[in-house]
């Protein structure tokens, strides 16, 4: 940690995280003791660290609270068109610091912090991840609410309150093993319950036709009660809300089980309802057809379509008397954004509470539920594509499963009417799959269902128009587009890696932070002598600070002028964590032949992730990366000029550490597989440059920045395409490179295991032989390409000119761009720039 300031040179420091004034400074510490007055007990005269940290949460919460009631009293008055983000995932990460960056307040908190004697950095360490999401999808939810509330937008993110969020990953023995994320047993300082807006979800039952119309009667409730956390626009006063449903019991439920004198196992049964919303499922990219998993689909989108709705029809703040009772302005009042096909089941349940309870025509509801939907796909992976057996729906929706019958005919009777006599084609494109079991594909639930579908990055959408819905596209081509992701500045640059914004904000300003393109005026300063060391040393000092906590936390001594080479992201075969496994193995042997040779780039090679529980070969992945660390970091020979690090418990706290330090990315996925990927736009704002293939938003980057600035090397898609029909055969290229022949076989042989040889005979037998993302095909290109990676690394003056590219050229991947772009070509609606009048002044 850098060596504290004092008083006086915190008071003149100036930066992108704003001037403490000092009004601001004795404000802020007057909340902070009032608050932690309250917070301690009477008993209890001696504070804890956690009680500070609630202590200041709270102080800053105060600030929230006013901006949040009058941005919904804003919106209930201006009535527009609302947002609504649909997703099973937010994976928020910590909220402290963020709120402070958003609200200017960091510097104000770090100097009162700082005057009453304690470590600003301390408290934000206790705060617990909101990890509420597995991966990539989660945490683009968490950066399009921070945009969409910077933007203006009348927005609402929507999801579950999961009890226990993704697992914690301990290592043991080199295993990964799974820890309940028990992330709520302190409590949250940061949401509000709101038991007023409780909901009734139905499931089971059965459906009866009556003279009024269709009735789902029977049915087990469960009631949903919201919980609501602020989502601070930056600097612009706006506040909007994500509403996190957690599941309740009803208090008669089966208590008719106590005329039996059951009473107790009566009791202890509302677990059951209650389960619905205890824990996230830790699959990415993952289908897992689990009942448990459904409930929690409808149940998130039962609640919310009746909030929804609620909202629609009673326009003025605090009431809830209807105003609106005619539908037929629904669409533009409410946009639906569905993330990825998790929330699919929006679309019947908007038909059936249009048709069912409010009585609409159905043409017109379909009409309405086309026009409010719009589908967002994530995957192409075909184990990734939810497909849900008919007999679940059956009995767990049954009404449900009626309208998605009834909706698929009218679409096939729409395609063999355009496709006389195309048989095929109707299998192909029918929302129910025939077969031994018949499934429910929700994809294409999803599309036939929007008005838009979009894939995340070009490439991306270009494979989902020409291969995934290839038939859905030629009915409909101009339903389908294309949103690149990005990320949010604010998180992602300000709060990550504050050094670096501040020499950026010396050169071009602080514009940039809401309109991440201005970075290209650094492009001005490439040959700036000043500002390549600039530039240069904020890097080293994340990496000594980073160096610092891996001592800490692993006891390990890293070289913190090595090259820091960094792949974290979820484990799975795809995103090639192997390849880079082989490129470490390889850089291994070469030492070894030549131990005197002092012409090797010293590398710390840093991999993190977490494997599915259930994912077998992801478990084996994790081990064998700890047993080649364990091998490479013990050896003599090899000194510090390699290391070989597993980051445990990768995590949005751990990132917001790593990636400032890193000083090469690694996005290797085969080619057609990684639909964009977010992790490679955070590296590259940061300075890391990237070694990767032409895969997801890597093609945008290398067209942003030019190809030379990139590492890119192997397959294409279409190269992937030619070797599938033609046949991949590993065998082929074990037999002819011999440097991928040694590292094969000496993981083979227990070389990196020696106490147990057969350990990873799995991973070897799946890369000689099951191997579907090709590892073999791409070593070749790879280690070549890390060479040309050593040798400019060799000459830091060239590398950190081609760093500061990378950032300049890096504006496109901003979460701002990417919601403007929804917004308007989407929803239908266009972000503001107007800046709310704080609460202590009036309104207009």
């Amino acid at each position: 940690m850098a060596a504290p300031l004092s008083d006086g040179d915190r008071r003149k420091q100036i930066s992108v995280r704003g001037i403490a004034g000092l009004g601001d400074v004795a404000e802020v510490r007057k909340s902070f003791n009032r608050h932690l007055h309250f917070t301690l007990v009477k008993d209890r005269n001696v504070a804890t660290p956690r009680d500070y940290y609630f202590a200041l949460a709270h102080t800053v919460r105060d600030h929230l609270v006013g901006r949040w009631i009058r941005t919904q009293q804003h919106y209930y008055e201006r009535d527009p068109k609302r947002i609504y983000y649909l997703s099973l995932e937010f994976y928020m990460g910590r909220t402290l610091q963020n709120t402070m960056v958003n609200l200017g307040l960091q510097n104000a908190c770090d100097e009162a912090i700082y005057q009453l004697g304690l470590d600003l950095e301390e408290l934000e360490e206790i705060e617990e991840d909101a990890g509420l999401g597995n991966g990539g999808l989660g945490r683009l939810a968490a950066c399009f609410l921070d945009s969409m509330a910077t933007l203006g937008l009348a927005a609402y993110g929507y999801g579950i309150r999961y009890e226990f969020g993704i697992f914690n990953q301990k290592i043991v023995d080199g295993w990964q093993v799974e820890e309940a994320d028990d992330w709520l047993r302190y409590g949250n300082p940061w949401e509000k319950a709101r038991p007023e807006y409780m909901l009734p979800v139905h499931f089971y039952g059965r459906v009866e036709n009556t003279p009024e119309g269709v009735k789902w009667i029977d049915t087990q409730v469960v009631l949903a009660m919201p919980y609501d956390t602020p989502v601070p626009g930056y600097k612009n006063n706006t506040v909007n809300t994500m509403r996190l449903w957690s599941a309740k019991a009803p208090n008669d439920f089966n208590l008719q089980e106590f005329n039996v004198g059951d009473y107790i196992e009566a009791v202890l049964d509302r677990n059951l309802a209650e389960n619905i919303s205890r824990v996230l499922y830790p699959n990415d990219n993952f289908f897992e057809g689990k009942e448990l998993r459904l409930k929690q689909e409808y149940f998130v989108v039962a609640a919310t379509l009746q909030d929804i709705i609620r909202r629609f029809k009673s326009s003025k703040f605090g009431c809830r008397d209807p105003v609106r009772t005619c539908f037929e302005t629904f669409p533009d009042k409410v946009a639906i954004q569905l993330n990825d096909t998790h929330p699919a089941l929006s679309i019947p349940e908007l038909m059936r509470i249009l048709v069912d309870v409010e009585k609409v025509d159905w043409d017109k509801a379909w009409e309405i539920t086309k026009r409010t939907c719009a589908y967002t796909n994530h995957t192409v992976l075909p184990e990734a594509l939810e497909r849900w057996p008919v007999s679940m729906f059956e009995k767990l929706l049954p009404r449900h499963l009626e309208i998605i019958y009834a909706l698929n005919q009218m679409h096939l009777d729409r395609v063999a009417a355009l496709y006389p006599g195309d048989i095929d084609r109707l299998r192909r494109m029918s929302v129910i799959e025939e077969g031994d079991c018949k499934r429910i594909n929700m994809a294409h639930l999803c599309v036939i269902g929007s008005h838009a579908v979009n894939g995340v990055a070009r490439i991306h959408s270009d494979i989902v128009k020409n291969s995934v819905f290839k038939d859905f596209y030629e009915l409909e081509p101009e339903k389908f587009q294309n949103k690149t992701n990005g990320i949010t500045p604010r998180r992602w640059l300000l709060l990550c890696n504050p050094g670096l914004a501040d020499v950026i904000a010396e050169k071009i300003g602080e514009g940039f932070i809401t309109d991440l393109s201005q970075l290209k005026k650094l492009l001005d300063f490439i040959n700036n002598e000043t500002f390549i060391r600039d530039v240069a040393k904020v890097k080293q000092e994340n990496k000594l600070k980073f160096a610092a906590y891996l001592e800490e936390q692993y006891k390990v001594k890293i070289n913190p002028s090595s090259m820091f080479d960094v792949q974290v992201k979820r484990i799975h075969e795809y995103k090639r964590q192997l390849l880079n496994c082989l490129h470490a193995i390889t850089l291994y042997n070469r030492i070894r032949s030549d131990p005197s040779n002092n012409s090797f780039v010293s590398r710390t090679i840093m991999i993190g992730g977490k494997a599915a529980p259930g994912y077998h070969m992801a478990k084996m992945i994790i081990k064998l990366i700890t047993s080649i660390g364990e091998v490479i970091n013990n050896d003599p020979y090899v000194g510090d000029r390699l290391k070989v690090i597993f980051l445990e418990n990768y995590r949005v706290s751990l990132a917001e550490k790593v990636i400032p330090a890193a000083d090469l990315s690694q996005q290797i996925s085969t080619a057609g597989t990684e639909a964009s990927g977010t992790g490679n736009m955070k590296f590259m704002v940061n300075g890391a440059l990237t070694i990767g293939t032409m895969d997801g938003a890597n093609v945008e980057m290398a067209e942003e920045a030019g190809e030379e600035n990139l590492f890119i090397f192997g397959m294409r898609v279409e190269d992937v395409e030619a070797l599938d029909r033609q046949g991949y055969n590993a065998r082929e290229y074990y037999e002819r490179l011999p440097e991928l022949r040694q590292a094969i076989d000496q993981i083979s042989s227990g070389f990196f295991s020696p106490r147990d040889p057969g350990c990873f005979r799995d991973v070897v037998n799946m890369l000689m032989y099951h191997d579907r993302f090709k590892v073999f095909a791409d070593y070749e290109a790879y280690i070549k390409c890390q060479g040309q990676v050593d040798q400019l690394f060799m000459d830091p003056r060239e590398w950190t000119k081609k760093v500061i590219r990378n950032i300049a050229c890096s504006g496109k991947f901003s979460s701002d761009r990417t919601i403007m772009e929804y917004a308007r070509e989407i929803w239908g609606v266009e972000p503001s720039a107007t800046k709310m009048p704080p609460p202590n002044l009036p309104r207009d």
